[in-house]
């Protein structure tokens, strides 16, 4: 944790309403998120608004706005961030973070967020040497569109898909977090806010202040995800991808480890054209679902000799460390 982060994050320990402060686990231009357990020692995570750059924390631990100027923007934020956590509460899907509570306190609000064990799809994917199986893919990513779709019909947009994002609960439940439609929001409305969307996993729409955002926002990011489990490296910056589309289809790059129909969806969603690609996330979820698929190109031999070789190589280094 570095000196400006203790300096914003509230202290281990400190009693917040019926929760107490556990540790930090993360900080951001928009929010502070700590452990912190009840009353009952249940574990929540506990988002705090704290845009850094309009807002800082006094001795007492109240947050305040230095310059009245930036009070607006403060408060718009503000009505943004309570707004997307009633939306939260009211969402109760087993995808989705539940929103148990939130609250103003120390004049900003809190949202308090399920504390699930796992890891997130990010770290899962260093486990797995950079590249997840299709079956597994194809279980993970339609029960997520699952609750996604939900989050949807509550007329909620995500707007920061990402493996980071992805949290997969021990047994591998998957579990949709950290939403960035407030951040956004904002971003857009108000210069005070930078763009805050994840390069590589944002639509092309995003870095456009006046082109609508909706579904299909979400759904390119579905495609940067799946195409990064993979094996593939973060897509190109879509803005760049619009000037010089240097992104090598998935149904190229990964044709001899995937099915034709799975390369063909994370192709569709990765459409630079909102409108070719899927109409849904439940359309996808179809396509995920169907257990009818081809099996992934054969490599040519000359491919085969060669992976087998770099496999006796690496057998043959274990076998002289051991």
């Amino acid at each position: 944790m570095t000196q400006s982060s203790q300096l914003t994050a509230l202290p281990v320990g400190y009693r917040l309403a019926e929760y107490t402060i556990v540790r930090q686990l993360s900080v951001g231009g928009f929010s502070v998120v700590y452990l912190a357990l009840d009353d009952a020692d249940r574990k929540y995570a506990i988002k705090e608004y704290l845009p850094r750059n309009l807002a800082e924390r006094d001795e007492e631990g109240m947050v305040t706005v230095p310059h009245e100027l930036d009070r607006d923007a403060f408060n718009l934020g503000l009505k943004c961030f309570f707004e997307e956590g009633r939306i939260l509460a009211e969402i109760s899907h087993s995808n989705v973070v539940h929103v148990s509570n939130f609250f103003r306190a120390n004049q900003t609000v809190y949202m308090v967020m399920e504390y699930a064990d796992g890891r997130s799809l990010g770290r899962e994917l260093e486990v797995s040497g950079g590249r997840i199986e299709e079956r597994r893919l194809r279980k993970w990513f339609a029960a997520l569109l699952s609750g996604l779709r939900e989050v949807h019909l509550h007329r909620l947009l995500h707007l920061d898909i990402k493996p980071a994002n992805i949290y997969l609960r021990r047994g591998g439940h998957p579990l949709l977090l950290d939403f960035g439609a407030a951040r956004q929001t904002l971003s857009r409305r108000d210069k005070h806010f930078a763009s805050m969307y994840t390069p590589g996993f944002a639509a092309p729409e995003q870095y456009e202040k006046d082109q609508p955002l909706g579904p299909w926002t979400d759904i390119y990011a579905i495609g940067a995800c799946l195409y990064v489990c993979m094996g593939g490296h973060t897509p190109q910056i879509a803005e760049q991808r619009r000037e010089a589309d240097k992104l090598v289809p998935a149904s190229k790059l990964f044709r001899h480890y995937y099915s034709r129909e799975l390369l063909e969806l994370t192709d569709q969603c990765l459409n630079l054209a909102p409108d070719e690609r899927p109409p849904s996330v439940m359309a996808i979820q179809k396509r995920l679902l169907d257990a009818d698929y081809s099996d992934p190109e054969p490599m040519p031999e000359s491919a085969q000799a060669a992976k087998r070789l770099v496999g006796w190589i690496k057998g043959l280094a274990g076998g002289r460390s051991s």
